[in-house]
C-alpha cells in the first residue's frame, strides 16, 4: 500500500488548505468566542463539493474516495476544528445512513439536497440515558395510521438546529433488545420534531451541538430506513466510517497546534536564544511530529481500506483512538512550549487542546474504540 498522495490528491489538499486558510482562518477566534455557527461558509462548502465529498455524481456529489475525504478534513481540522467537526458529521452520519441503507426514492427526496448544500444533516443517536450504550435507546417509535409515532429525544446532536433532515433511531420492540431499534429520516418540518437546548461547549463551539424531541412526532412508513429492527446495526456501520473522519479531524487539529509550537519555538527567545535550540523543546517537538504522522498513517490506511470494500471495524477504531489521543497529547505539549502564552487566547495552541479533546468522546469514546478494538482481535 502505498500512501503517498497521488497529483490529484495532492492538488485537492492544496485548495482546500487555501480555502481554510483565507476564508476560515479569519474568523476562528471571534466564532469560538461567540459560539457562533458558521452556516454563511454553506453555499462555498457546497460550490467546493465538501457538502457531498463521499457521494457519486449522480446525486450531485463530488465522488471522492475516503482518502480524498480524510485529507479534506484533515486540512479542514488544521484551521478550525468546528468547520472540519460540522463537515464531517454531515457528510459521514446524517448524508451517509441515508445514501448506505435509503431507497431510491428517499435519496432523491433527501440525500441530494444535503449534498447540495441545500440545509445541513443531523443524526441522532446518543440520549440522556443511552451514550456509549446505544442499545439504552428509549425513544420509542408506534405504529399508527400507515406509520410511526415517535416520542423521545436526542441529546448532543451536530446541527440539531440549523437542520433540515435528521436521521435518528427509536425503539418499535422492546422485547428484541437492540434488533428492535429502528432508523428513520425526519423532516423538519413534521409536527412534533423540535429543537432543544443548545450546548454551551468547551471546544468545538463555532459547530453547533443541541438536543431534538420528538413529541408525538409522526414519521410516514416511507421513511423508515431498511427494515424495522435494522436500525442499531445500521447505526454502528455508520461509526464505522465516520471514525475515519474524526481520526482525520484529529490528525488535522494535531498539526495546526504542532504548527503553532513550531512558530511560536522558533520566535521565543531566552537565555540569549530561540526556544527551539533547547533540547527540551526539540524532543516535545519529535515527540509531536512522530504521533503525528504515525496517527496519519493509520487514518490512511483505515480509508484505504474503505475504499477497496474492505471491513473497517478494527482499523477505524484504532485510527479514532490513536489520532484522537495524539490530538490530545499534541495540542497540550503545544500549551506547554508556548508557556503563560499557551494559556492565553492570544495565541492558537489553547483552542487546538479544548477543541482535541471532543475527539476522544464523540463518536465512541476511547474506552468504546479499545473494546471494539479488542472484539475484533478476539473474534467476539
Amino acid at each position: 500500500m502505498n500512501f503517498q498522495l497521488n497529483d490529484e490528491q495532492e492538488q485537492i489538499k492544496a485548495s482546500i488548505r487555501e480555502f481554510a486558510e483565507s476564508e476560515v482562518g479569519p474568523h476562528v477566534l471571534e466564532w469560538d468566542e461567540s459560539q457562533h455557527f458558521f452556516d454563511e461558509l454553506r453555499p462555498q462548502l457546497a460550490e467546493l463539493g465538501l457538502m457531498g465529498i463521499i457521494f457519486p455524481e449522480e446525486y450531485g456529489g463530488a465522488g471522492m474516495g475516503y482518502v480524498e475525504y480524510a485529507t479534506i478534513i484533515e486540512e479542514l481540522g488544521r484551521v478550525c476544528g468546528s468547520v472540519g467537526l460540522s463537515v464531517a458529521a454531515h457528510n459521514s452520519l446524517c448524508s451517509n445512513h441515508i445514501f448506505t441503507f435509503g431507497t431510491e426514492d428517499q435519496k432523491q427526496k433527501y440525500l441530494v439536497p444535503l449534498v447540495q448544500g441545500e440545509s445541513w444533516g443531523a443524526w441522532g443517536l446518543t440520549e440522556a440515558q443511552a451514550g456509549s450504550d446505544a442499545s439504552g435507546t428509549r425513544s420509542m417509535a408506534v405504529k399508527s395510521n400507515g406509520g410511526y409515532k415517535v416520542n423521545g429525544s436526542k441529546n448532543f446532536i451536530t446541527h440539531a438546529i440549523a437542520c433540515e433532515v435528521c436521521v435518528a433511531v427509536a425503539v418499535t420492540d422492546k422485547e428484541k433488545g437492540n434488533r428492535g431499534i429502528s432508523a428513520f429520516i425526519f423532516d423538519k418540518s413534521m409536527e412534533g420534531f423540535r429543537s432543544d437546548k443548545k450546548e454551551n461547549k468547551l471546544g468545538m463551539r463555532a459547530s453547533e451541538t443541541a438536543s431534538v424531541v420528538f413529541e408525538d412526532c409522526y414519521v410516514p412508513e416511507e421513511n423508515l430506513l431498511g427494515n424495522e429492527g435494522e436500525g442499531f446495526l445500521q447505526s454502528m456501520n455508520i461509526l464505522d466510517g465516520g471514525r475515519i473522519s474524526i481520526a482525520a479531524l484529529s490528525v488535522g487539529i494535531a498539526q495546526g497546534a504542532y504548527e503553532a509550537a513550531i512558530r511560536y519555538a522558533k520566535e521565543r527567545e531566552q537565555f540569549g536564544r530561540p526556544i527551539a535550540k533547547f533540547q527540551a523543546t526539540q524532543f516535545k517537538l519529535s515527540d509531536m511530529a512522530t504521533r503525528i504522522e504515525a496517527a496519519r498513517l493509520l487514518t490512511l490506511q483505515a480509508a484505504f481500506l474503505k475504499d477497496n470494500g474492505k471491513k473497517v471495524t478494527k482499523q477505524s477504531a484504532m485510527a479514532k483512538v490513536f489520532a484522537s489521543e495524539t490530538a490530545v497529547a499534541v495540542a497540550e505539549e503545544s500549551v506547554q512550549i508556548h508557556g503563560g502564552y499557551g494559556y492565553t487566547k492570544d495565541y492558537p495552541a489553547e483552542k487546538y487542546w479544548r477543541d482535541a479533546k471532543l475527539c476522544t468522546i464523540g463518536e465512541g469514546t476511547s474506552e468504546i474504540q479499545r473494546l471494539v478494538i479488542a472484539k475484533q482481535l478476539l473474534g467476539d
